[in-house]
């Protein structure tokens, strides 16, 4: 069976939503990040050896399939997705190539600017927050909020006219702009279409499982 590690408050979220929308049977390991790990109860941590052996780079999430082992969320969602075939995976090389671009867009072009955004807005303690970089990575995402945009202007998906892993993949790095919320309402298909995304009930499982983790 295949396993996934990490909490769902770290990138594991990603995975794990997956797996409820692919129906795909999966053994959760809860490992928490190593600074976040004192007084969690969460048995393992980046830093513990069993997960280490794991994955060296000691970050979450993980993921093992046999022999396989993987790191990076974002290819073992797209790992996930081919293994299990279907209307979320890609039918053809084209439709490969255009998930696997646009998963890479949401790494380069948009994530490093998302997570700031999460983290100078409700992920860090306020006294740690850095009201300068959140207003540099709002600045920063509107170009690529209006390329998505126009993207999701034909039909409301990436690929293929349907939902798909690069929708997924998309989905949730977006979702941490979302304090942000001047973004979205200059980008309305944007909004439509992740309001769509987190209204599916795999999305909606996933984060019922994660608020029961300590925060």
């Amino acid at each position: 069976m295949l396993t996934i590690y990490g909490v769902l408050r770290s990138r594991a979220s990603r995975n794990v939503w997956l797996a409820h929308e692919l129906g795909m049977p999966f053994e959760h390991v809860p490992v928490i990040q190593a600074g976040r790990a004192e007084g969690s109860g969460v048995a393992l941590n980046t830093r513990s050896p069993e997960f280490l052996r794991i994955n060296p780079n000691g970050r979450i999430p993980a993921m093992k399939d046999g022999d396989l082992v993987l790191a990076e969320s974002l290819a073992i969602n797209l790992y996930m997705a081919k293994k299990a075939g279907g209307a979320l995976a890609p039918k053809d090389l084209a439709e490969d190539a255009q998930m696997t671009a646009w998963t890479i867009w949401a790494m380069t072009e948009a994530e490093p600017h998302t997570i700031e955004v999460l983290y100078n807005s409700i992920g860090k303690p306020p006294a740690e927050r850095d009201a300068a970089k959140l207003a540099a990575a709002v600045a920063a995402l509107k170009a690529p909020f209006a390329v998505l945009d126009a993207a999701l202007a034909k039909d409301g998906f990436l690929v293929g006219g349907r939902f798909t892993v690069a929708d997924l993949n998309l989905a949730e790095v977006m979702r941490y702009a979302q304090p942000a919320p001047q973004l979205f309402e200059a980008a309305p298909n944007v909004k439509t279409w992740l309001a769509a995304c987190q209204a599916r009930p795999a999305f909606q499982r996933m984060m019922e499982e994660r608020n029961k983790e300590p925060a």
